[in-house]
Parts: C-alpha cells; sequence; structure tokens
C-alpha cells in the first residue's frame, strides 16, 4: 500500500508517525509539503514577543528518520482525486490512500490596507517579522484585530492581546498606551463558555478594551484608523491582524470543496471520493480549526488505513475531542478540553491559568517533537 500525504502540520506529522513501518512489506508512505520545516502555531507568540528565536523553533522535515516514510520537499500543483493522482514540482505521485492535510491559506490582501499599514501574525514569516516591530513599539494604540471566520487557533487573538499588555508593563508604557480585542464573534472562544469567562475578566483586569461582534472591513492606512461595519472608526498605532482563511486554491480547482472547505464524514474523516480523506483546517469537519483537532483526525485515519492494510475491520471513529492551552500572560497558562459531536452543542472543562500548566505546555510540545521527528 502507498499512502500519499499532503501537508505536514499536526495532521499530516501524527499520521505519518502512526504509518511508520506499519503498512507491511512494501508499503510506503510520501509526505509532501512545500515548507522544509514545522512550526508550532504557539511558537510563532514565543518568537514575536522576543522569547525565543525564529531557529530555535523550527523543526526541520530532514531530521525526521521513520521506517517507510519519504518526504518530498514541494509545491502541490494539481490534485486528481478521483485518481488518486498528485501532480507536484517534484513529479507525480499516485497513491492507494490519499489523504489531504494542506490547512487553510490565509490572504492579508482580501482586507484593504492589511498589507499596507497593519501586520499579520498567523504566518510564519509575518510572526517572525513582528519581533522586530514590537521590539521597536514604545507604546500606543494598539488593536489585535480578527478579520473574518473560521480562524486558525481560536485562542491566539486573546493570548496577543494579553502578551502585548505584559510587553507595555515592561516597557513602563503601558499607562500611556490602549489595547482594543476586536473579533466577529460574540465571546473569545464560544466553544467554552468558562475559558471566554476567564479571558474577559482577564481583559478587564487588565483595561484591554474587548469589542465582540466587530468586522473590520479595512484600514486606512492614510490615516491609521480601522474601517468598521458599522461605519465607524477606531484609530491604531499598530495593527496586528488574523488574515482572513480560504482553502488552498489546489484543492479549490480540484473540485473537493463545498462552501470553501472539504466535506467530510464527521467520524471516519472520508470524503465523497473513495480512499480519500481529508483532516485538519482544510475541511469542514465542524470543530476548530486547531492542530490538537487535526492530531486527533489523524489518529483516526491512521488506525483505519492500518486496519484495510491488515485485512481487518475499519471500525475507528472520530470522537471529536480537543485539549488547547491558553496564555494568559505573566507566565501562566490555561487548559480547555472541548468535545464536538455532530448535533450537540459543544462541553468540556476549563482549568485556570497557572505555572503547572505552562510546564504542561512545553511537555506537550516536546512530546511532539520525540514522536515526530526523533
Amino acid at each position: 500500500m502507498r499512502v500519499v500525504v499532503l501537508g505536514a502540520g499536526f495532521g499530516g506529522l501524527e499520521l505519518t508517525s502512526r504509518l511508520a513501518g506499519e503498512l507491511g512489506p512494501g508499503g510506503e508512505v510520501v509526505l509532501i509539503d512545500r515548507s522544509d520545516g514545522f512550526v508550532f502555531g504557539f511558537s510563532k507568540l514565543d518568537v514575536m514577543f522576543g522569547h525565543a528565536q525564529p531557529d530555535a523553533v523550527l523543526h526541520r522535515y530532514r531530521d525526521m528518520v521513520k521506517p517507510g516514510v519519504r518526504f518530498v520537499q514541494a509545491d502541490v500543483t494539481a490534485i486528481d482525486p478521483d485518481a488518486r493522482r498528485v501532480e507536484t514540482g517534484a513529479g507525480t505521485f499516485e497513491a492507494d490512500v490519499l489523504v489531504v492535510a494542506l490547512g487553510a491559506d490565509l490572504d492579508p490582501a482580501a482586507t484593504p490596507g492589511l498589507v499596507e499599514d497593519g501586520h499579520e501574525f498567523y504566518t510564519e514569516a509575518g510572526a517572525f517579522a513582528l519581533a522586530d516591530v514590537l521590539a521597536a513599539f514604545d507604546g500606543g494604540r494598539v488593536i489585535v484585530g480578527v478579520l473574518s471566520t473560521p480562524f486558525k487557533c481560536p485562542p491566539a487573538p486573546s493570548e496577543t492581546a494579553l502578551l502585548v499588555h505584559d510587553l507595555l508593563v515592561r516597557r513602563g508604557s503601558r499607562d500611556r498606551s490602549e489595547i482594543s480585542l476586536v473579533m466577529p464573534l460574540p465571546v473569545p472562544i464560544p466553544p467554552s463558555p468558562a475559558a471566554s469567562e476567564a479571558l474577559l475578566a482577564a481583559f478587564a483586569e487588565r483595561d484591554i478594551a474587548w469589542m465582540p461582534n466587530t468586522v473590520v472591513k479595512g484600514l486606512d492606512a492614510g490615516r491609521h484608523v480601522a474601517l468598521l461595519a458599522d461605519g465607524s472608526e477606531l484609530g491604531y498605532d499598530l495593527f496586528l491582524g488574523v488574515p482572513k482563511h480560504r482553502a488552498p486554491a489546489v484543492v479549490v480547482e480540484a473540485g473537493m470543496t463545498e462552501d470553501g472547505w472539504i466535506p467530510v464524514d464527521p467520524l471516519t474523516l472520508e470524503t465523497r471520493f473513495p480512499s480519500v480523506y481529508a483532516v485538519g483546517d482544510v475541511t469542514s469537519v465542524g470543530t476548530p480549526k486547531a492542530g490538537v483537532f487535526a492530531e486527533g483526525q489523524a489518529s483516526v485515519v491512521a488506525d483505519r488505513i492500518l486496519a484495510r492494510a491488515r485485512g481487518e475491520a475499519e471500525e475507528a471513529e472520530y470522537g471529536g475531542r480537543g485539549v488547547c492551552y491558553v496564555e494568559f500572560g505573566a507566565g501562566r497558562v490555561a487548559e480547555v478540553a472541548v468535545t464536538f459531536v455532530s448535533g450537540q452543542a459543544p462541553f468540556g472543562d476549563f482549568v485556570e491559568p497557572s505555572e503547572a500548566i505552562a510546564a504542561d505546555k512545553v511537555e506537550f510540545k516536546a512530546d511532539r517533537v520525540r514522536r515526530w521527528f526523533a
């Protein structure tokens, strides 16, 4: 069996690690990604706020040594899901099983003025470039703005606002600064009321202006104001934006999407194309677009592929559970666990921020690095 995996994020790395050396004689896994390495989403914030250097958070795919796994660094240029054939800059690959884990692309240009006068912090390049910008920023009006939904890592905008607060406090410029968090959502983390309440309390304690159900239509670069959908304006000296997300063009062109994303069976992650799965941010499975959910989905797909390779019943089903960490600043981190079941309201737990959970987050990363790259 040859399994071709497109995308080496949380989903692709978990899947290939699970399949490595387990497909039997002649079995092969091909992992294809345009990048040369992987960066955890929360590590981008570490670089932004001066707690880490870019090289320290980049885990290079060339360091991966997995039996039966071949990594190919190339752009995916075309997908034929019926034939399970993939065209790339490194040639053509045909699969017995194809797994699409290409994530969501970001479109900063979709918001007028963002490229010219704002900064996005959701790509590695954008976050890493902000390290110098924030290092030189001595206070003023800061807006953290979410420019559309859905977006990856729901806690990240709130974390960014709290970390900006900490940065300005250390600089001694917080008293002459303003921080606003602008989101088109009613609460910071809709699936977790407890986490949202804790964040709203943290905003109030730190005098961070919370602006829910608010859409930024564009930025006026000449006047440095955010143009809001209700016709009002909000001035800024520094605008940190979460750009519009969309499915990669190659997936759309392949005819795999509906309403912008790849629909899958919420239990098996199968697409409407035989022996083609999709996991993570590229799907409309119904869970948040976050790495831990992609990891859980990939684990189910791995179980189903291994059962097929061994001639066993494919019984594994996705339970919709994910655990995220939320930075509250001052070295404290909270934990949010949420389960999504089709037809039901999300449910889960929230653990208050502490230094102990901050240590758990460090171990979470170390465990994945060992599993995926050792």
